[in-house]
């Protein structure tokens, strides 16, 4: 089992930056791939960002790619998704996922049923 334990998520204003963090426990070693997903309200759970295992390919959903930025380190077991530029249709409830299968490709990094392992999700709410 892999356990997610998030935090950063809070009210901030458009324009700011925030950090959402994410540590991950348990049996790690069984993790290919983290990634960044949130929800707003009425709304169906849209990917954000991933990362590889060896952090050296990570992709971005349109919204966002110039804006936020996904990073993990290994040995700390964590995994962090940077924002700037907040922006009031950010506001989401954001999770952390970490995916046991191996991914090839962009596309299966991106859908939500490929990760095994789901944080509780932390609400992000951007005021205009």
């Amino acid at each position: 089992q892999v356990q997610l334990d998030e935090s950063g998520g809070r009210l901030v204003h458009a324009g700011d930056s925030l950090t959402l963090s994410c540590a991950a426990s348990g049996r790690t070693s069984n993790i290919y791939g983290m990634a960044w997903f949130r929800q707003a309200p009425g709304k169906e759970r849209e990917f954000v960002a991933g990362i590889n295992w060896s952090a050296d390919i990570t992709s971005y959903a349109e919204s966002v790619k110039d804006r936020f930025t996904i990073s993990k380190n290994n040995v700390a077991n964590m995994a962090w998704l940077q924002m700037s530029s907040l922006k009031p249709e950010d506001t989401a409830i954001y999770y952390c996922a970490a995916r046991f299968n191996y991914c090839v490709g962009s596309g299966c990094s991106r859908r939500s049923e490929n990760y095994n392992y789901w944080g509780q999700g932390t609400q992000v709410t951007v005021s205009s």
